[in-house]
């Protein structure tokens, strides 16, 4: 069982940055490509960005890239979105996954909440205009 802890999240204003963190519990040692996704009252869950197990590889959806940056510390087993330049839009509950299971990521699988195997709680992200 892996369980993904988002932590971080919180109300800031148009233009401020946020960093998000999200430690998945689990096999000690253990490595993970992780995704985030993010969802608005009344809206589907949308892809965010993820990161393969080995680091090697990042993906962003196209309405963060540019403005967030997705690193991991395997040290301290810890993925941190980085979110910059933040907008009312980005207003969402923020979710971390991980796949576990599932086959390595790629930019186009990386974006379907389907293919990770476990979920965090979220944690709310707000921004005033």
């Amino acid at each position: 069982q892996v369980q993904p802890v988002e932590s971080g999240g919180g109300s800031v204003q148009a233009g401020g940055s946020l960093r998000l963190s999200c430690s998945p519990s689990g096999r000690r040692g253990s490595k993970y490509s992780m995704g985030w996704f993010r969802q608005a009252p009344g809206k589907e869950r949308e892809f965010v960005a993820a990161v393969t197990w080995s680091g090697d590889n990042t993906f962003y959806a196209d309405s963060v890239l540019g403005r967030f940056i997705l690193s991991r510390d395997d040290a301290k087993n810890t993925v941190y979105p980085q979110m910059d330049s933040l907008k009312p839009e980005d207003t969402a509950v923020y979710y971390c996954s991980a796949a576990v299971f599932s086959p390595p990521l790629t930019r186009e699988r990386a974006h379907w909440p389907r293919n990770y195997d476990y979920w965090g709680q979220g944690t709310q992200v707000t921004v005033s205009p």
